[in-house]
């Protein structure tokens, strides 16, 4: 697989400077807004540029939404790949994720209210090369899990998808509290906190076995 990720479905590529500038015109119009009430002249006049100049790089307003997560997690991505490569242990490299997850949506509060209160439920973006780019992250901690299950570093009876999916599903409930209610306020002090409840399960070396209750019912009319 290539290490290059698809980019935005961008209609003009010419100009990535002015394409760039549109997209984080619309993820904080689209961020304060919602979806319905944003119009393409709440953001052309923040990025500052022509209501036609935008549909030269976009064909519509849901395209421009979609476009928005492609370059932030192409990046985040690459650079996590990166980085990655240096860390020694699966338990280190597990961390290491989950930290830069929640510093990602902590340093990028219109990303993280446009992803999870417009993008997450909406069927179509499931259809686009941005949520393809998300693939990609998530199946980072994939790899990590698996490796961690081959060095006996985590235990070899676990799912590594639905390791992955109780990771991911807490951090969005997370962000999620965070872009309604403004709580809880730094999203990477909790890393510590989230990363040793994860590893206290899934180590190797338990202490003891795990406790498996077996329970019959029989229903008495």
């Amino acid at each position: 697989m290539s290490s290059r990720t698809p980019r935005s479905a961008a209609k003009n590529p010419k100009n990535s400077k002015k394409g760039a500038a549109i997209l984080k015109a619309a993820e904080h119009i689209f961020a304060r807004k919602g979806f319905q009430a944003a119009t393409v002249a709440d953001i052309a006049k923040k990025a500052k540029v022509s209501e036609a100049t935008i549909y030269e790089y976009f064909s519509s307003k849901e395209e421009l939404l979609f476009a928005i997560p492609a370059e932030i997690i192409r990046e985040y991505e690459e650079k996590d790949r990166e980085i990655l490569h240096y860390i020694q242990g699966a338990a280190n490299k597990l961390r290491f994720l989950i930290h830069r997850q929640l510093d990602l949506y902590d340093s990028n509060p219109d990303y993280a209210t446009v992803a999870m209160l417009l993008l997450k439920g909406n069927p179509n973006f499931l259809k686009t090369d941005s949520y393809k780019i998300i693939r990609l992250a998530a199946r980072n901690y994939i790899k990590v899990i698996e490796e961690g299950m081959e060095t006996n570093e985590f235990r070899d009876d676990i799912d590594p998808y639905l390791l992955r999916a109780m990771i991911w599903g807490t951090i969005e409930h997370l962000v999620t509290r965070k872009s309604l209610l403004g709580k809880p306020e730094n999203l990477a002090s909790l890393t510590d906190s989230l990363f040793n409840t994860i590893f206290n399960g899934i180590r190797a070396d338990q202490a003891s076995s795990p406790i498996r209750v077996h329970v019959n019912v029989t229903r008495s009319d």
